[in-house]
């Protein structure tokens, strides 16, 4: 299967995450730009941040460089137009500003390497792609950033790619334990339908909130919930149902609920979305043993895993071995190693 398969006519916009800096979502974005070049599809291309450097900026050392094929569509800014060699024709200049100056839109009249950055916040970010969709893109990719699974929101993408290999950990063993435990905070369940339209209205007010069973409302005067979660346990009762957490969700938070109340058994804590969890893998799973429940209002639709068995520092997993090994635990959606040639 390809990657331009996965999404078909199914989804207009979709991101490409990384678990970790050089776990392959630039390759990824490539061989998926070089497919939609080989079947005649117009695509647009922007990022959560900003990628395409030649060099990290952070080591200083060289990175895949992004490629954009005649025709596609652009999303970037000003003062990164002259930093690749493609020939880019602006197409539209948005209201959006960033350090990086203005966003622009632009198709691409010779192919060439580009640099790509859009706005800042999510929803300037949604915009950008559906003004790339009016503009005759077939679908758009978000490039997102290091180390901000933001771009993987459902308020701005239709689906998900997730990208990790052996750069996150000499032990395979750790490389899947970590990629399992991200896909399964993605890919929480959502909380019940009916509810749902309450619970988007707190999350939009930014409001820490105990929803009741019949749906009445205590907002908690809190303006964070870090560090909080013994105050948070004192909101609990036998009629409590959702406790809504509308920033992140960290370790400390539920480590702090359970030793106050045992009323967290009975509710379902609520988040935005996947990407809000900040928990290590066996901390998390030791919580889901203690009782705790966690939904999304926004769940996450992660098609597809991408997966690089190098590591920058020079060591790597068998290649075959390590596919095998992650479709052994992997079994919903297809992982791939696109060096491998797909599945």
């Amino acid at each position: 299967m390809s990657l331009l398969n996965l999404i078909g006519d199914k989804y207009k916009i979709l991101s490409i995450i990384g678990m970790s800096k050089n776990s392959g979502k630039t390759v990824t974005l490539n061989h998926l730009i070089e497919e939609a070049m080989e079947e005649g599809v117009q695509l647009g291309l922007t990022s959560i941040g900003r990628d395409g450097e030649r060099l990290d900026r952070v080591t200083e050392t060289e990175k895949p460089r992004i490629f954009a094929e005649e025709n596609t569509i652009v999303a970037t800014t000003t003062a990164l137009l002259t930093m690749g060699d493609a020939n880019i024709e602006i197409m539209k200049v948005t209201p959006f500003r960033t350090p990086l100056g203005e966003v622009i839109i632009g198709k691409v009249r010779s192919p060439g390497y580009i640099q790509i950055a859009g706005p800042q916040s999510l929803k300037d970010i949604h915009q950008v792609c559906q003004m790339m969709l009016n503009l005759g893109a077939k679908f758009v990719i978000i490039d997102g950033a290091l180390d901000r699974k933001s771009s993987a929101a459902p308020t701005i993408s239709d689906a998900t790619i997730l990208s990790t290999g052996a750069v996150i950990s000499r032990d395979v063993n750790r490389v899947l334990e970590e990629t399992l435990h991200v896909l399964s905070i993605l890919s929480l369940p959502q909380v019940d339908e009916e509810d749902k339209p309450l619970l988007e209205e707190l999350l939009s007010e930014d409001k820490l909130a105990v929803v009741s069973n019949n749906g009445d409302t205590e907002e908690i005067g809190l303006q964070t919930a870090l560090g909080k979660g013994h105050k948070i346990g004192e909101y609990l009762d036998e009629d409590s149902r959702y406790l809504l957490i509308p920033g992140s969700l960290v370790k400390g938070t539920l480590e702090d609920l359970t030793r106050t109340t045992r009323k967290y058994k009975e509710v379902d804590i609520v988040v935005g979305d996947g990407t809000k969890i900040f928990i290590p893998p066996k901390d998390y799973l030791q919580f889901l043993r203690m009782g705790i429940s966690i939904k999304v209002i926004h769940p996450i639709n992660v098609i597809g895993v991408t997966i690089n068995p190098y590591a920058p520092a020079g060591y790597y997993f068998e290649p075959n071995e390590f596919l095998d090994r992650m479709k052994t635990y992997i079994k919903d959606i297809p992982v791939m190693d696109i060096m491998l040639g797909g599945e």
